[in-house]
C-alpha cells in the first residue's frame, strides 16, 4: 500500500519529468498521496448555462455557450491584447487576454461553438471576460457533474498551462487509479458513531462532489479525521508521559496554612481556589504534573504560582520561576520576597545581568538546599544552574518559550521529572488551546480579583486630540501615571504612521511641566532598565514607549494607556497593552486613537476592544480573524500541518475528535484491540514522517 501512495506524480498520465519537477517546487508535491491531499480550495457550478444579455458585473463565475464571430489584436508592446467577439442568440461579449496571446490564437477557430467559463466584468458600460476558460461544446458537458473543483496554483505553473483544469485533469486520473487503494483509516466503531463517510469515497467526493450534502459529509468526515489524529497524537503524549514519568509526592500544606492565615493580603477568588485544587492534586499523586494556567492580565496567576511553589518547599523540594525578560523577573522577585521573608524562606534572582560573586552564591545555596526559590529569565536553564532537588518549575508566559526550552528543566532532577505550572495571560480560544497544549492539563482563572474597576476603553480620533491631552493632565493632577504607546520607533518613509521620538518631542512639548520617560526596542537593556524604573518609582509621570511594555510590567498607580494608530496593532496585543493599566484600586482608562478610515477588520479590532474586557471573548474575535498560523508559532503543534480543517471555523469538529481520540485511548491505551487495528496501522504507517497522523501515507 505504501509504495503506490509513495510513487512520484511524473508517472501520472499527462505530467512527465518536467511537469513533475514544476509542481515538486511550486506546490511541494512529490507523490501520489501529496497530490491527493491538496484539496480544491472552491468549486464552481458548472450546471447552469446563462444567455449572454443576462450577464452583469455583480456575477463572480458564468458559463455560456456560443461562437466566435470575429478575432483583432488591439494596441502596441505591454498594452497588446486580443479581442475575440463572442455572440449567442442573445447579444455579443469581448473575450480578452492580456497574455499567452499566440498560444490563445492557435486555440480559436470561427463558426465553432465553444463553452466559455469566467468572470464577467464592466468596462466603458460593456461587459468584458477577460482570460476566460475556453473549450469546444460537446453536448455531454451540460451532463456535467455538480461542482467543478478549483486547485490554488501560482504564476509560475499558468505559464506552464498548469492551470487548475490541468490539476483537475491529473487529479481525475489519480484518482480513479488511488480508491481502490485506499484502506480505511477509522475503526467501525467511530465510523458507526459519528455516521461517518467511508475514506476512500471522501477523497472522491471531495475532489469530484455528486451533490451538495455529498460534498459536506465528505468535509466533515475528512476534518474529522484530521484533528482526531492531531488530538490522538497529543493525548498519546500526554498518556506516556504520565505512565512514565513519576513526579515527586509534595503533599505538604503547613506553610501553605501559615501563609493562609497569618499573610494572605486579600481573599482568594473562587478561580484562584479552584486552579489550586487542581494543581494540588497533581502534585501529591505521585505523577509529574505538567499543567497551563490561564488567567487574563490581573486575575491573580502570580499568587497561585506562588500557593504551588510553598506545597513544593514545604514538602522539602526547591522550585523556580522562570520569565520572558530581565524586567518580569525582576518584579516577580521583589513581588514574591516580601511574602518569602514573612516565612523565613531563602529567594534568590539569577539573570543575565548578576555579577558572578553573586552567581556563585546562589548555584551554591542551591546545590546545598539552603536556597528554596529561584526567581529568572533563560539564564536557569544554563547546565552550571543545578538543584539540590527541584520539586516544582514555574515557567511565565509560555509561548516566549519553545517547547525545548520547557524540556530542559525537566533534566534540572535526577531522580524525578520536576513538576511543570506554565502560566500565560494571553487567553487561548479552547479549541486552540486543545490543538497547541493538547498535552498539558488546563485550568482557567476566568474571575477578576474583588475591587478591580473593569477598565473603561475608548474610541477617539486625531480631531480629539486636545479633549484627550486635557484628561491626561487632569488624570496625572489625580497624582495618576500615563503610558502612550507607538506603533513605530523612527519615521518610516513608506508607512504614515505616529512614531515614538516624535511622539516623545510633541509629548514634552505639550506637558512640559511633568517628567516624561521613553522606551523602545533599540535601547540597550540597562538604559530601558533605568527608565522603567523611573516610571515605576513615580519618579517620572508620563511613559513613551513601543510594545516592549506589553508583558508583565506592574506598576499599580498608571490609569491611563492611549495607543497611537491602534488600527496598526492586532487584537491580542492591544487586550495585552490595556492590561498595563487597571492594576491598581482607581478607575483606569484606555483610549485607542486612530486614523478616520479603517479597514473591516479594523473596525471590528477596534469595535471588540470598545465592547468588552473578556480576555477569551477577544481571543475568539482574534482566532476569526487571523487564522490560528499567526496566533502562535505553530510549528511545534501540528496546526500548521493541517491540510483541511480550520482551527477558527472547526472548533465543533475538533471537540467531537477530541471525545473520539480521548475515548479510544481510555478504551484501549496500545491501540492492540482488533476493532482498533486501522487506527494503529495509520499511526504506524505516518509517525516517522510528520506530527500530522491523518495524512495519506
Amino acid at each position: 500500500m505504501a509504495s503506490f501512495f509513495d510513487t512520484s506524480i511524473e508517472y501520472i498520465k499527462g505530467v512527465g519529468p518536467q511537469k513533475a519537477q514544476l509542481l515538486n517546487k511550486e506546490l511541494n508535491i512529490f507523490t501520489y498521496a501529496d497530490l491527493l491531499q491538496y484539496y480544491p480550495f472552491r468549486y464552481e457550478d458548472r450546471t447552469k448555462f446563462y444567455k449572454i444579455n443576462e450577464l452583469h458585473g455583480e456575477l463572480s463565475g458564468v458559463q455560456i455557450k456560443g461562437t466566435i464571430r470575429q478575432v483583432e489584436t488591439i494596441g502596441e508592446g505591454r498594452k497588446k491584447r486580443l479581442v475575440a467577439h463572442f455572440q449567442d442568440e442573445t447579444g455579443q461579449i469581448e473575450l480578452v487576454w492580456f497574455k499567452g496571446i499566440q498560444w490563445v490564437l492557435k486555440k480559436i477557430s470561427l463558426k465553432t461553438q465553444y463553452v466559455v467559463f469566467g468572470k464577467p466584468t464592466e468596462f466603458n458600460r460593456k461587459i468584458n471576460i477577460a482570460h476566460p476558460e475556453l473549450e469546444v461544446y460537446v453536448p455531454a458537458a451540460e451532463q456535467r457533474s455538480f461542482h467543478q473543483p478549483v486547485y490554488n496554483t501560482t504564476e509560475k505553473l499558468k505559464a506552464k498551462y498548469i492551470d487548475s483544469k490541468a490539476i483537475s485533469k491529473m487529479m481525475a486520473e489519480l484518482v480513479r487509479a488511488a480508491l481502490p487503494q485506499l484502506q480505511e483509516t477509522l475503526s467501525p466503531d467511530i465510523l458507526a458513531q459519528y455516521k461517518l463517510m467511508s475514506k476512500a469515497e471522501s477523497i472522491r467526493q471531495i475532489h469530484f462532489p455528486q451533490g451538495e450534502e455529498l460534498l459536506n459529509r465528505a468535509r466533515f468526515r475528512l476534518k474529522f479525521e484530521e484533528f482526531f489524529y492531531v488530538q490522538l497524537r497529543l493525548l498519546k503524549l500526554k498518556l506516556t508521559r504520565t505512565e512514565k514519568y513519576k513526579g515527586q509526592v509534595l503533599a505538604d500544606t503547613q506553610l501553605l496554612n501559615t501563609f493562609y492565615k497569618d499573610h494572605l493580603p486579600f481573599e482568594l477568588t473562587g478561580a484562584q481556589k479552584r486552579v489550586i485544587k487542581e494543581a494540588y492534586a497533581d502534585m501529591r499523586s505521585g505523577k509529574q504534573m505538567n499543567r497551563l494556567v490561564q488567567g487574563d492580565v490581573g486575575s491573580g496567576k502570580t499568587m497561585v504560582a506562588f500557593i504551588c511553589m510553598l506545597l513544593s518547599v514545604s514538602s522539602g523540594a526547591q522550585t523556580c520561576l522562570m520569565a520572558p525578560t530581565e524586567i518580569l523577573a525582576q518584579q516577580h522577585y521583589i513581588g514574591l520576597k516580601e511574602y518569602a521573608d514573612m516565612l523565613g524562606l531563602k529567594i534568590a534572582l539569577l539573570t543575565g545581568s548578576v555579577r558572578t560573586k553573586a552567581r556563585r552564591e546562589i548555584h551554591a545555596g542551591l546545590e546545598s538546599g539552603a536556597l528554596h526559590i529561584l526567581i529568572g529569565t533563560h539564564a536557569l536553564l544554563e547546565d552550571k544552574v543545578q538543584f539540590k532537588n527541584l520539586g516544582l518549575a514555574v515557567v511565565d508566559e509560555q509561548h516566549r518559550f519553545g517547547v525545548a526550552q520547557r524540556a530542559k528543566l525537566w533534566t534540572k532532577n535526577e531522580n524525578y521529572y520536576p513538576h511543570v505550572l506554565v502560566m500565560t495571560a494571553t487567553p487561548i480560544p479552547r479549541t486552540l488551546a486543545m490543538t497547541l497544549y493538547g498535552d498539558l492539563d488546563l485550568s482557567v482563572i476566568d474571575e477578576l480579583p474583588a475591587g478591580r474597576k473593569p477598565i473603561q476603553t475608548v474610541h477617539r480620533y486625531e480631531k480629539d486630540r486636545l479633549r484627550v491631552f486635557g484628561f491626561i493632565k487632569e488624570e496625572i493632577e489625580k497624582g495618576r501615571q500615563v503610558y502612550i504607546v507607538y506603533p513605530l520607533i523612527e519615521e518610516s518613509a513608506t508607512l504614515d504612521l505616529k512614531h515614538v521620538h516624535d511622539g516623545y518631542e510633541s509629548i514634552t512639548r505639550h506637558f512640559p511641566q511633568y517628567p516624561v520617560s521613553i522606551v523602545h526596542g533599540d535601547m540597550k537593556s540597562e538604559a530601558k532598565d533605568f527608565e522603567m524604573q523611573r516610571f515605576i518609582k513615580g519618579e517620572t509621570k508620563i511613559m513613551v514607549a513601543t510594545t516592549v511594555i506589553e508583558v508583565g510590567v506592574n506598576v499599580p498607580n498608571a490609569s491611563v494607556m492611549i495607543i497611537e494608530n491602534a488600527e496598526r496593532f492586532g487584537l491580542a496585543q492591544l487586550h495585552q497593552l490595556r492590561g498595563r493599566v487597571g492594576r491598581g484600586a482607581e478607575q483606569s482608562y484606555c483610549i485607542l486613537m486612530t486614523k478616520y478610515e479603517l479597514s473591516k477588520d479594523g473596525k471590528t479590532r477596534i469595535g471588540t476592544m470598545v465592547r468588552t474586557n473578556n480576555g477569551f471573548e477577544i481571543a475568539d474575535v482574534d482566532l476569526h480573524l487571523r487564522g490560528p498560523g499567526d496566533l502562535m508559532g505553530t510549528q511545534q503543534s501540528g496546526i500548521a500541518d493541517l491540510l483541511i480543517a480550520d482551527i477558527s471555523k472547526d472548533g465543533p469538529i475538533l471537540s467531537l475528535a477530541r471525545d473520539a481520540a480521548t475515548a479510544v485511548l481510555e478504551a484501549d491505551p496500545q491501540l492492540a484491540k482488533p476493532e482498533n487495528q486501522a487506527i494503529l496501522r495509520q499511526v504506524r504507517s505516518i509517525k516517522k514522517h510528520t506530527v500530522n497522523w491523518s495524512r495519506i501515507s
